[in-house]
């Protein structure tokens, strides 16, 4: 049976082993904090009950017979092909406990950060085994959200993303690889460019915020659920890519001339967009808290319906 180490047990640690558990992995989970191993294995087996009610997994009690709860780095990852690190987004904390997973682990082991941002040549340039390792970045949380970026640094060999791309497929998430080192990687530079011109939007008393999510929601949301950016324009031109740029190319390089810029983050922007947002959340705001686990957990069946057979 394949088995992976998860280094920490919070919400991304947690929903990994969820991911690894369903698809048949022994999973070995471990974390320095004893209150977060104190509750893993019961919030673990929530997550893998909720998914069988949607019928996302067969038999949560055998998915949960394969994880493990381990009190040491050492013994979690003894004998594992993978290991799925989710420590602090602090450069120092990782360059140490990279620094001890290559100490501990063979060779052979693929070594995986969760870092949201943090390019992988900032804590593995100094490791004898770096060739072996690169950043594996979920969408939180991943059990919910299949996309899994992939991402080496200069020195991470072309067979570790393979093997890394071929097991993440293997467990039904959805890899993709970004070729060089980029801050943010794509997903959170694609959502940063998008959050930007919906703060200058908004701050500039353009739109609402409530209606701003709208358009996102019950707009591009619901087209972009099933088909990206290119595919998008692929079908909105007679003649596809090529066509809707000769069409559109004056309107968005107009756009692309007076981008949203770094001022929108700025304290008095901020302010005027939590003045507009309102003191406290909205009632559909607290009711899409407790509806959007249901909700995601039907759009994650339909995407797997809608999915070509292989």
């Amino acid at each position: 049976m394949a088995s992976v180490a998860i280094i920490g047990a919070g919400l991304i640690g947690r929903s990994w082993a969820i991911v690894f558990a369903r698809a048949g992995w022994q999973v070995r989970i471990t974390d320095p904090e004893p209150r977060a191993l104190d509750s893993a294995y019961r919030l673990i087996r929530e997550g893998l009950d909720e998914l069988a009610v949607h019928g996302l997994v067969a038999d949560p009690a055998l998915a949960m017979d394969h994880v493990e709860i381990m009190h040491s780095l050492a013994d979690a990852v003894s004998g594992v092909d993978i290991v799925q690190e989710n420590g602090p987004e602090i450069v120092d904390t990782k360059l140490a406990i990279f620094a001890e997973l290559d100490r501990v682990c063979p060779e052979h082991v693929i070594l995986a950060s969760s870092t949201s941002a943090i390019v992988a040549s900032r804590f593995t340039e100094s490791l004898p085994g770096r060739v072996r390792c690169l950043v594996a970045h979920p969408v939180n949380p991943p059990h919910l959200v299949p996309l899994v970026e992939l991402c080496g640094a200069p020195w991470t060999a072309p067979e570790t993303i393979e093997r890394a791309r071929t097991i993440y497929e293997s467990i039904e998430q959805v890899p993709i690889v970004v070729n060089r080192e980029v801050e943010g990687f794509v997903l959170n530079r694609l959502q940063g460019a998008l959050l930007a011109e919906a703060f200058r939007l908004v701050g500039e008393g353009v739109v609402s915020p409530h209606d701003l999510d709208k358009t996102l929601k019950d707009g591009l949301g619901l087209r972009w659920s099933f088909i990206g950016p290119f595919e998008t324009i692929e079908l909105n031109a007679p003649g596809g890519i090529a066509d809707y740029c000769n069409r559109y190319t004056g309107f968005y390089r107009s756009l692309s001339a007076d981008p949203a810029k770094p001022e929108v983050w700025n304290e008095d922007n901020v302010g005027r967009i939590l003045e507009a947002w309102g003191g406290t959340p909205s009632a559909d705001t607290l009711a899409y808290r407790s509806i959007w686990r249901d909700k995601r957990l039907a759009a994650l069946k339909a995407h797997k319906k809608s999915q070509p057979e292989v």
